[in-house]
């Protein structure tokens, strides 16, 4: 199986990547497997796997959701999901319009602190892809408000910032279901920077398959405590690099180090398989 990413973006979504750009790449850095794990989205995956045997890419159907739990977002990596699943089709679908309607609140509460920005300029920021808040930091940045997109985040678009904005994503336990009705696996993204241990064991309690133990965010130790408690709640280790390839992130020089081993992937598709069998 070889190195494997299972956490990568592309222009389907926030990513600078085309889907095939993205293959390319992953080529280019010795990569074997990858999934697209594009936000709400699974147009990128879609496009890849149509042409992956042509780059020797093996792709993992993937997506991070976006969910909500106790009044606040949480991101969900579902992998080996049918594609063509309607329950899961219908979610995306839900997902990408509650996305738009954030957005537009987002966009309100800028102009309310006196910022010169319209929603027009965000959508042509994400151009097809699904809107999120990257594309009003790159707005932002464009208009001269800030210097980078991380001080878009810091300044106006963290959670902390943004708390007032309420999403109408669906809940945890809602997309829980339908992805593995749907064959899918799920997984804990990031937990490092944005939940205590108490959140974590309660998240995972829901049914949540793994936990991105691999992942830029994690620093060794981090790393090492998340494995444990994985290995101790017999649950599947996930990683890879959150590649978006705008060399504006911290986690981009990362794509091809920051990977997968070939036992966690086997556990991974075991699972997929298990799941497929009793879905």
């Amino acid at each position: 199986m070889g190195k494997a990413d299972l956490h990568t973006h592309t222009t389907a979504s926030d990513g600078a990547y085309t889907p095939e750009d993205l293959l390319k790449y992953a080529r280019k850095k010795g990569l074997q497997t990858i999934s697209i794990t594009d936000h709400d989205t699974i147009k990128g995956y879609l496009e890849a796997v149509e042409i992956a045997e042509k780059y020797g890419i093996e792709i993992i159907s993937g997506i991070e959701n976006t969910v909500i739990w106790k009044g606040k977002e949480v991101h969900l990596l579902a992998y080996g999901f049918d594609a063509k699943n309607d329950e899961i089709l219908s979610l995306i679908y839900r997902q990408r319009n509650a996305r738009k309607e954030r957005m537009e609140i987002i966009v309100d509460q800028l102009q309310k602190q006196g910022l010169a920005i319209n929603i027009d300029e965000v959508k042509a920021e994400a151009r097809t892809g699904n809107i999120g808040r990257p594309h009003a930091a790159e707005v932002l940045k464009n208009k001269g408000y800030v210097t980078t997109v991380n001080e878009a985040f810091i300044r106006y678009l963290s959670f902390e910032k943004l708390n007032e904005v309420k999403a109408g994503y669906a809940g945890i336990d809602e997309v829980i279901d339908i992805f593995k009705k749907g064959g899918g696996v799920l997984s804990l993204a990031h937990p490092g920077p944005l939940y205590s241990s108490k959140e974590v064991q309660e998240l995972v309690s829901l049914g949540i398959d793994g936990i991105e133990c691999i992942h830029p965010s994690h620093s060794f130790s981090v790393q090492r405590i998340f494995t444990a408690l994985a290995e101790r709640e017999n649950l599947l280790i996930t990683g890879g690099s959150d590649f978006h390839g705008k060399g504006t992130s911290d986690y981009d020089p990362y794509f091809g180090i920051v990977t997968l081993g070939d036992q966690h992937v086997a556990s991974l598709k075991r699972m997929i398989r298990r799941r497929v069998e009793f879905s």
